[in-house]
């Protein structure tokens, strides 16, 4: 048990606190200071994660602050981005009911902090939102700057709003309680984090895969502190994605292809986020930027790590009007995050030919009907 190290998120006028401990949960309200006048909380979390035994033990703190606590379950995976489940949450927080004083509080995963964060973003326009992300990925990334929303069939977070949140809270203990799947797809993202900003987390899940894999409390702790770091400075510098925070989305054009394509079900995001940053790098190998040995140097900590490093049989005429419709899309085509060199990121927008070529060269299949029809 470890007392929360805090990694500032330095935004003009609404600057949050990122804290990363080890066992701390229950005395979340020892060092996460709460909006003035919250009366009643909305918890919003999943069923798995009362399995787990996560979901009375943050309901008790609140209680035992004298706040009135709601709970409200949506369901598991990329399921509970949907405008249906966002309905039923709206309707929820009218029953309970949530003023615009009062407080959501996100406890699970990537998915649930989305959720409850557009929720929050919208409900009576705006109500404070309190992020306990209970997964890595959610820990290093998906908790922390803001982001919310939904998917559609047509691609995933297409509706949503910037909204940050009071505090995010990461509990590095909670993590034993995943399965390893999930525990291992965060760490797409932390590869992410060491190719763009931090060579030195790069080395550190080299140096240390197994300890990495087995779930060392002290270094996943390590792993988060560095991560959070990366994309609190990002934020900060540039909030709402118009230069530097695009370079976060290394890995994630063609792997929110992948996530759409599969029907959000197949091949989890941390997992997606390792295939598409195998495309970036190889991209831009195939365009002179990327040299050709950190390409080979990240397919080969991925593979190590346990993710996958080729995707999916995917109709390309498909992936392309999917990745079309992407934010990450502009009028100028497409854009790309490669590597110029470890810790150099850049945006690109390729030729449609040279993404194909890629994908031909690392043997990515399409479905036997697009063979057929090349065939005939």
């Amino acid at each position: 048990m470890t007392d929360p190290v805090l990694v500032p998120v330095e935004l003009a006028g609404r600057a949050y606190p990122v804290l990363v401990g080890t066992g701390w949960l229950d005395r979340l309200l020892d060092h996460v200071t709460l909006p003035e006048g919250v009366a009643k909380v909305m918890v919003v979390t999943q069923e798995p994660l009362e399995e787990a035994g996560l979901v009375a033990p943050v309901m008790e703190v609140f209680e035992r602050a004298g706040l009135e606590v709601h709970r409200y379950d949506v369901p598991d995976g990329e399921a509970a981005k949907s405008a249906g489940v966002l309905r039923e949450l709206w309707e929820a927080c009218a029953s309970a009911p949530l003023s615009r004083r009062d407080l959501i509080v996100a406890l699970g995963g990537g998915v649930v902090g989305d959720a409850a964060g557009f929720a929050a973003a919208t409900w009576n326009r705006g109500v404070p939102v309190l992020q306990i992300p209970t997964t890595l990925l959610a820990q290093v990334d998906a908790a922390i700057g803001g982001k919310t929303g939904i998917n559609l069939p047509q691609g995933k977070n297409l509706v949503g709003a910037f909204h940050q949140p009071v505090a995010v809270a990461c509990d590095v203990a909670v993590l034993a309680t995943l399965p390893e799947r999930i525990r291992v797809e965060g760490l797409g993202e932390v590869v992410k984090y060491g190719l763009i900003a931090d060579p030195e987390l790069l080395d550190l899940l080299e140096q240390r895969t197994d300890e990495v894999l087995a779930g060392d409390p002290e270094l996943l702790a390590e792993i988060v502190r560095r991560s959070a770091a990366v994309k609190a400075r990002v934020v900060a510098a540039d909030e709402k994605e118009g230069g530097v925070r695009a370079h976060l989305n290394l890995g994630h054009t063609y792997g929110h292809a992948v996530e759409s394509l599969t029907g959000y079900n197949e091949v989890l995001h941390g997992e997606a986020v390792a295939i598409g940053t195998v495309v970036a790098l190889r991209l831009g190998v195939r365009l002179g930027r990327t040299p050709a040995e950190l390409a080979d140097r990240a397919e080969a900590l991925l593979e190590r790590l346990g993710l996958p490093v080729r995707g999916p049989a995917l109709d390309r005429d498909e992936m392309w009007a999917t990745i079309a419709r992407d934010k990450k899309a502009d009028a100028g085509g497409v854009r790309f995050v490669v590597l110029d060199a470890l810790a150099k990121p850049a945006v690109i927008t390729p030729e449609r030919a040279d993404v194909d070529a890629v994908l031909d060269e690392l043997g990515v299949p399409t479905p036997p009907e697009d063979v057929e029809a090349a065939d005939a």
